[in-house]
This record gives C-alpha cells, structure tokens and sequence, in this order.
C-alpha cells in the first residue's frame, strides 16, 4: 500500500513539474506588449529617420516634409491597433494628397507586416522595424512603453505631441481642426501643443 502511495506520489510530483514546463514555455514566447508614455519632452526635437516600407526599401522620413502627419505605432498582435486601421484608413481618405499623411510604423516582424497588409489594403505608407521604430518615439525624448502609439509632426518635421493608446473618431478630427487652425495661422505651434497634451 505505502508502494502504491509513493509510485502515485512521484507521478504527481513529475505531472506537475511537465505542467508548470509547459506554460512557463508558453510565458516565455509571448511577445512582451510595447508600450509608450506619451509625455512630451522638455526639448522637443524634430525626429529624422530612415527605416524600411513594407517592401523592403529604405525610405527617409523627409520624404514626406510639406505634410503634417501622424506616426501611428502598431503591431499586428495588438488588438487595439487592429481595430484602428480602419478608422485610419477613412480619415486617410478624407485627407487627400495635400492633408493629414498616415503613416503606419509596425512594431514587428516584415513578413507579419506583409501577411497582415494584404487582408488590410492599406492607403497610407507602412515602415516596418523593431527596435529602429521603437528609437523613432524615442527620438523626440518619449519612453516606448505600450502599443497603439501616434506622434503627430508638423509640415516643417516639429513634434507636436503625442497620444497613447486607440485613437477615435474624435481625436482625429480635433487633431485635424488643431493642424488646420495652425495653418491657417489661427494659433501658434505652443498651442496645438497645449491642446495635444489634452487628447
């Protein structure tokens, strides 16, 4: 009988011990959440880059000078992220080819990016990279510490602001009316800055 306890005993202990394996196996692939403390810098600095677009190619970040625009930092694992993309997308189309630019930066692996993007049917430019696009953020003096991020930078390549999290309907469209406002000379740069801050 003592046998039969003890042979039980040792089965447990050597279940357990797979069990506890196992998810600690699972524990260690999941991808660690990025995420960003949208806090704006005592010196605010103008991010300059050059990372890769969805087909590999390197591509400067002042291409795109002229237009104000808005860094949206996203992953393909980030539910909060996916359910943005089609609101950006809309607002993408709303802007045309002289407002608001989008620009998608993936905080992930090439080929997820490129899987992703063939369901997804983007309509604004995707760059794609790991740490590089994690620097990016932290180029202008914020810590990346959580996903969905967006930085908005002016036509002249000045940070603006930043905003954590899933953006709505309404933050894009005060974003729009701030941007709008400001060349229109309606306000200073100090200001939309100001009211950035209070997204």
């Amino acid at each position: 009988m003592q046998r039969i306890f003890l042979v039980f005993l040792l089965f447990t202990i050597v279940l357990v011990a797979g069990a506890l394996v196992y998810f600690a196996r699972i524990i260690a692939e999941q991808p660690e959440p990025v995420v960003a403390v949208a806090v704006a810098p005592e010196i605010v600095q103008y991010p300059t880059f050059t990372i890769n677009d969805i087909d590999g190619n390197p591509r400067d970040f002042s291409e795109w000078d002229g237009r104000h625009r808005l860094l949206n930092f996203w992953a393909t694992w980030c539910a909060p992220c996916r359910r943005e993309i089609p609101l950006l997308k809309e607002f993408q189309a709303e802007q045309g080819d002289d407002g608001i630019l989008i620009m998608g930066i993936a905080v992930d692996f090439p080929e997820e990016v490129t899987a992703y993007a063939e369901a997804a049917e983007f309509n604004y430019p995707i760059l794609v990279g790991q740490e590089d696009a994690m620097a990016i953020a932290e180029s202008t003096g914020i810590q990346f510490i959580a996903m969905p991020f967006s930085m908005i930078v002016s036509r002249d390549g000045e940070f603006l602001g930043a905003y954590l999290g899933e953006l709505h309907r309404s933050h894009l469209d005060t974003i729009s009316d701030l941007l709008g406002r400001l060349d229109n000379a309606e306000i200073d740069t100090e200001t939309v800055k100001q009211e950035l801050a209070l997204l």
